[in-house]
């Protein structure tokens, strides 16, 4: 049997939502959107990882794997089972929570500075130059992260008798090439593919919301959750589009060049411009068709999830300036 209302009011103290609750700010605030990110990111990478198998075969063994994405899933299974497409979760999902955290806090640190510097009026005239200023640096830091466990997840894909997994991997790629060879020889590619690759995500995403917003007769902060988890898949789908199209060239170097080590002496911009003249622009663009299907439904995810996650932790402090 339920006691009556009075006598659970008179046992218990049930505080009235948003009464005394304070809104995070400062590093509170900030520390919950690099979660977020972080979370968003490992979840949709390492669910995206089997496409990212193909797409990453496609581009290292052209002349095996040439006979479209679904082709190239069946090639991997029969000939090294289905647990192959699976190769590389570990480094996967560990890199992008790392790299998300420092993406999306970063860039939304760096969007409301830019803001603070000029002035809300003059930011929102200017906003394309803010989300792109605030996702490059963001990028560049995130970056530093990721690069070690990126290289490690391409010489497991790409080399499967490598290591076992993300640990073996990474130890055995520490000892054999050491920290700038066997971590940061891809750090120039994955700067050249991510930092363009992040600022056509975030400007894209920003304005394409801010366009389907505009069609909408109900203000945004009116709209239900479930509404705005929608928008936020439909402008995450067309961001991703642009973004690996734009990123895919440098995607395909950074496939190439951690496949194995250079040759002695050999400099990483040497063998970038190396590799980008035996490939030709054909070359460059190889595994695009996956690549689009895996980013464009990756970063849907991502924003969708970034987006109801900041919702669950209360972090609505972000600036906005789009019209």
């Amino acid at each position: 049997m339920i006691p009556p209302n009075d006598t659970l009011k008179k046992r218990f103290y049930i505080p009235a939502i948003g009464a005394d609750y304070a809104a995070p700010t400062g590093v509170s605030l900030y520390a919950r959107f690099a979660f977020a990110g972080a979370v968003c990111c490992a979840i949709t990478h390492g669910a995206m990882t089997p496409v990212d198998v193909v797409k990453t075969r496609i581009q290292l063994s052209p002349e095996v794997y040439n006979k479209g994405m679904i082709a190239g899933f069946r090639q991997v299974i029969q000939n090294e089972g289905a647990g192959a497409l699976l190769t590389g979760f570990g480094p996967t999902a560990a890199g992008y929570f790392l790299q998300g955290a420092f993406k999306f806090g970063g860039y939304e640190f760096w969007k409301k500075t830019f803001i603070e510097m000029v002035g809300v009026d003059k930011a929102r005239e200017n906003r394309t130059s803010i989300y792109l200023g605030a996702s490059a640096i963001a990028e560049f830091f995130a970056d530093v992260a990721l690069c070690p466990l990126e290289a490690t997840r391409i010489r497991l894909v790409s080399q499967p008798s490598f290591a076992t997994g993300l640990l073996s991997g990474f130890s055995r790629l520490l000892k054999e090439e050491g920290v700038i060879k066997g971590f940061y020889s891809g750090f120039g590619p994955i700067l050249f593919k991510q930092v363009p690759y992040t600022m056509a995500k975030f400007v894209v995403y920003e304005r394409a919301a801010e366009a389907i917003y505009s069609t909408m007769s109900t203000p945004k902060d009116k709209l239900s959750p479930g509404t705005i988890t929608t928008v936020n898949l439909g402008a995450g789908i067309i961001a991703g589009t642009a973004a690996a199209i734009i990123s895919q060239p440098a995607d395909t170097l950074l496939s190439k060049i951690n496949k194995a080590p250079g040759a002695e002496g050999q400099s990483v911009s040497s063998r970038l411009v190396q590799l980008a003249g035996q490939l030709g622009m054909k070359g460059l663009f190889l595994g695009l068709g996956p690549r689009i299907v895996m980013v464009a439904t990756l970063t849907a995810g991502q924003f969708a999830i970034y987006g109801d996650i900041k919702r669950v932790l209360g972090a609505t402090g972000g600036v906005e300036i789009s019209k």
